[in-house]
């Protein structure tokens, strides 16, 4: 596994070890930002507040910030996990721009002042298979955790049903190899005036 493009560029990731954690591959990964990177609908990562649910190694969100993003949240709830992305940032001197959360990414709790958000983008990529995903979408925006308009990138397996996604738009969705990505964007309900 490798940094796909930006100022960190080829520069190699230590992934967890076991078989609880499945990296994006690097073509879907190197897929993915290019389309974050030209679609009409995306403002770019340049300067952009990002969190990476499901970190694992935190590919998806040190991709993004080799690629311009001034802070990335980490959020994994399982430790070798956690130790993996640690050392990344480590190796890649990106510390300072990062928050490593042990959160499971279904419950997060409310965001407060210190936690890093409101966040322009979001990357989940949790196991294949089950309602991780739409559990995580629903905790981004009961937690507060998304700045309007807010891009969100999930990553399911191909053969997935439709996805349950209140309170987005799906503005894209792509097949790459067993990987379904979707993208879709936080459409916050205005509130009710009183």
């Amino acid at each position: 596994m490798r940094i796909v493009a930006g100022e960190l560029r080829g520069r190699t990731l230590v992934a967890p070890k076991g078989h609880s954690t499945r990296p994006t591959a690097d073509r879907t990964r190197e897929a993915l930002f290019n389309v974050l990177e030209h679609a009409a609908w995306s403002p770019g990562l340049q300067g952009c507040r990002v969190i990476d649910l499901f970190a694992g190694s935190g590919a998806l969100g040190l991709e993004a910030l080799s690629r311009g993003a001034a802070f990335c949240r980490f959020v994994d709830s399982d430790l070798v996990a956690r130790d993996a992305t640690k050392c990344n940032l480590a190796a890649l001197r990106l510390d300072e721009r990062a928050l490593i959360a042990g959160e499971d990414a279904g419950r997060l709790p409310p965001r407060r002042g210190r936690d890093g958000g409101p966040f322009d983008f979001a990357f989940l990529d949790p196991p294949y298979g089950g309602d991780l995903g739409e559990r995580a979408l629903a905790a981004l925006v009961r937690g507060n955790w998304l700045a309007p308009e807010a891009i969100v990138i999930l990553e399911r397996g191909a053969e997935e049903g439709d996805l349950q996604a209140p309170g987005y738009e799906i503005l894209n969705s792509r097949v790459w190899g067993a990987a379904r990505v979707c993208f879709l964007a936080y459409a916050p309900t205005p509130k009710a005036k009183t």
